[in-house]
């Protein structure tokens, strides 16, 4: 068993998430798999077609949320959408920015468009940005949540993509 955990060490954490676990107690990663296995049906349920996605945006109080970079967001995003950066998830940001917890979130990221040029460049499909998001917030006690869940151009004409294009 010793050398099927040295030769595959992912896997073995995949298969006992235990061993992830580390005495530095801010770090929890027993605690995170568990709520990535309940957010997982939780969030099949809220993926969402560019449509629904539209429709949801015209609805006062709704949030588009782009959590890439700064410097992501400004060079081109969703009309609408406010950043916040996913490095600067903290629970005080989010409840000061996003406020009522109760209030629809939509969210995207690059993986949603096909363009594959700045400022939406792909990224691994296992690492789209949109998964730690919602998994995130979902965390953090917002649960009116939406995804996304289509490909999409940034010059798609049900969209305007705005910023320093």
């Amino acid at each position: 068993m010793m050398k099927f955990m040295l030769v595959f060490p992912l896997l073995a954490l995949l298969l006992n998430p235990a061993l992830a676990q580390t005495n530095n107690e801010s770090v929890d990663y027993p605690g995170f798999s568990s709520l990535v296995s309940e957010v997982d049906p939780y969030r099949q349920d809220r993926l969402i077609d560019l449509d629904t996605f539209l429709s949801y945006a015209e609805d006062r109080g709704t949030i588009i949320l782009d959590s890439r970079s700064a410097a992501a967001f400004q060079a081109g995003h969703i009309e609408g959408a406010i950043n916040i950066p996913f490095s600067d998830f903290t629970q005080d940001k989010l409840d000061r920015l996003l406020g009522d917890k109760s209030k629809r979130i939509l969210i995207y990221c690059n993986n949603n468009f096909s363009d594959n040029v700045a400022p939406v460049m792909l990224k691994r499909v296992e690492l789209a940005l949109n998964i730690p998001t919602f998994i995130n917030l979902y965390g953090y006690g917002y649960k009116n949540l939406y995804e996304l869940n289509e490909t999409i151009s940034i010059d798609d004409p049900r969209i305007e993509f705005v910023g320093g294009l």
